[in-house]
């Protein structure tokens, strides 16, 4: 269930690491960065990013350098960040000079197109809005009831897993075998702390052992596949330890 969440602006990107949560009981931070022309510009992005996911939510990191940008671009950025972002998941909201794309998952396949309707009027001539948007898999939601706003833990720097995270996986086990035979990717991240390669790794080890453990659980190891991510997706600003605790994670995306 990866959770990666852009926005891009300009030559920038704006992250938005709860914009588009995979998990929509998780309440993530809003990380919004990326590079705008003025501190005007700067000001109406972060006021109605907050204004749609609450103040204590956006972290600001957008950076403010000479570029130029086209007519009437703040405006069709603001926009752009609309209450109906919610519905997606695992979503990315690129504005890049002209070009405003979305991508991500609609977990109601009923809202997926009045979603596209409602962007198409959102965005004038001359942007050009572009989207790749799919309804999210039943599956996919049984599977994020299961893990809810909990993270599964391992013994400090190690991927030896603690009672409280196999206690989880007992649950992710029952919810698995609910989803039949689809394929699950196991997904491990870490925090930013220490050495990148060194995190690589661990976040493989630990997607690894997620996965034997849970084939111990009667889980087809054919329907299991492993990928380490180590600190590249980052659901959370790694600056506080609450943002590196929620970064340390195990997702799961059913394919």
């Amino acid at each position: 269930m990866p959770n990666n969440n852009k926005i891009a602006l300009l030559r920038g990107l704006i992250l938005i690491g709860a914009l588009f949560s995979s998990c929509a009981l998780w309440a993530q931070p809003v990380v919004v960065e990326g590079v705008v022309p003025d501190q005007t510009t700067k000001q109406s992005i972060l006021n109605k990013m907050r204004s749609v996911y609450g103040q204590d939510q956006v972290v600001d990191k957008i950076q403010v350098r000479a570029v130029s940008a086209p007519s009437d671009w703040s405006n069709t950025v603001t926009q752009a960040i609309s209450p109906d972002l919610k519905k997606v998941s695992q979503g990315k909201l690129t504005v890049q000079g002209t070009q405003v794309q979305l991508t991500g998952k609609v977990s109601n396949p009923n809202e997926l197109q009045p979603l596209v309707q409602q962007y198409q009027s959102l965005i004038p001539s001359p942007y050009h809005f572009t989207q790749q948007l799919q309804a999210n898999q039943a599956e996919q939601s049984i599977v994020d009831q299961a893990l809810k706003n909990r993270i599964i833990e391992f013994e400090s720097g190690s991927s030896v897993l603690t009672d409280s995270g196999k206690s989880i996986l007992d649950e992710m086990a029952t919810a698995l075998h609910k989803v039949g035979n689809k394929k699950v990717k196991i997904i491990g991240h870490t925090d930013s702390s220490g050495d990148a390669t060194k995190n690589l790794k661990l976040s493989q080890e630990r997607a690894e052992a997620v996965k034997a453990y849970l084939i111990g659980k009667s889980i087809a190891a054919t329907n299991l596949s492993s990928e380490g991510m180590g600190a590249n997706k980052p659901v959370a600003d790694n600056a506080t330890p609450e943002g590196r605790r929620k970064n340390r994670r195990i997702e799961f995306e059913v394919l």
